[in-house]
């Protein structure tokens, strides 16, 4: 009895309890709100992003799924999303070029990483045209394990050496190489800018690291049966993935998908077409594939669809690796 009335709390001792209880729980929610407000901008980015900030905070997406990036307007949502953000990360002019202003009018307080420019990447100068010869591929060095930014001469003298990044590829997400490269570089800013879960982000990262290799081996065995296989496609999105994966694509039907491709322009690729024997011609869900059945009529190829952007998968890395298995799952099938 009279131990069980010593276990009993005395009113100060139980007001010094109750005050240690609410400070704790207040410094919880401190930890918790210091976690950072992180905005990205295009759907595969912010598939990865998610990936590296699991458990600690969930990135807002910009560009919704089915859009385009290359002429998207900033709905008032989404400018709010901008201006409540700790941290931007987009690819750069060379994609969301509608974002340069909005970003511009931001206080100095929001981090923006614009990856083309910031991060250690593979990159691919822009291709002139959109008609391309097999030799402008570097089949050599893609069978080596994992494509280190070496697989391709040009791809390396312009992400080593500073080149005017105005003139690079913008679809750098479309490269497993460059999925790993962008996990690193955002798992340190954001340990960086939030030291409290650096520990987090790391493992997140090395998680997502050992899941990007194994998705490169199963892609490398897949699409290894037509690698020599010709094909065209809408427009020319696709070269971090054919050159990762050593693909012979011929060229792409429009250089530039915010305008349609003229008379002149379908004639070509109607020849390209018949010239190179390409077994196929690959339309997007975002754009009109019409003027794919046009570019066709009177040849053997077949018409597939390829999706730069995955609208409709599931948001996380199990979103990114499904945009990569279907692009492969089409190109094999249609080209097969």
């Amino acid at each position: 009895m009279t131990q069980d009335r010593a276990m009993r709390l005395t009113p100060p001792r139980m007001l010094v309890l109750c005050l240690g209880l609410l400070s704790a729980l207040a410094l919880g929610g401190i930890a918790q709100a210091a976690a950072p407000t992180v905005v990205v901008s295009v759907k595969p980015i912010h598939d990865l992003v998610l990936g590296v900030t699991e458990g600690v905070t969930e990135p807002t997406l910009l560009v919704p799924g089915g859009a385009s990036p290359h002429d998207y307007a900033l709905r008032p949502s989404e400018m709010r999303a901008l201006q409540q953000a700790q941290l931007v990360i987009w690819v750069g002019p060379e994609l969301e070029n509608f974002l340069v202003r909005p970003l511009a009018g931001l206080g100095a307080n929001v981090q923006h990483i614009a990856l083309l420019k910031d991060a250690e990447l593979v990159r691919h100068p822009v291709r002139e045209g959109g008609i391309w010869d097999s030799h402008d591929y570097g089949h050599g060095d893609h069978n080596h394990g994992h494509n280190h930014g070496h697989s391709h001469s040009n791809a390396h003298s312009h992400s080593a050496h500073g080149h005017d990044h105005a003139e690079s590829d913008a679809h750098i997400w479309l490269s497993p190489e460059n999925a790993r490269r962008i996990v690193v570089h955002v798992a340190d800013v954001l340990a960086r800018l939030d030291p409290d879960n650096g520990v987090a982000y790391r493992t997140n990262r090395d998680q997502m690291l050992a899941r990007l290799d194994r998705l490169d081996e199963e892609l490398r065995a897949q699409l290894a049966p037509v690698r020599d296989a010709p094909f065209i496609v809408f427009h020319d999105a696709y070269q971090y993935f054919e050159q990762h994966f050593s693909l012979t694509p011929a060229g792409s039907i429009t250089v530039d998908p915010s305008r349609a491709p003229g008379a002149r322009r379908i004639q070509e690729i109607r020849q390209r077409v018949s010239q190179s024997e390409a077994i196929c011609v690959f339309s997007e869900p975002q754009f009109r594939p019409a003027i794919v059945a046009t570019v066709i009529e009177g040849t053997e190829a077949r018409t597939g669809e390829l999706d730069p952007l995955g609208a409709d998968l599931p948001p996380g890395p199990q979103g990114y690796e499904q945009l990569l298995r279907n692009m492969a799952r089409s190109l094999v099938e249609c080209l097969s």
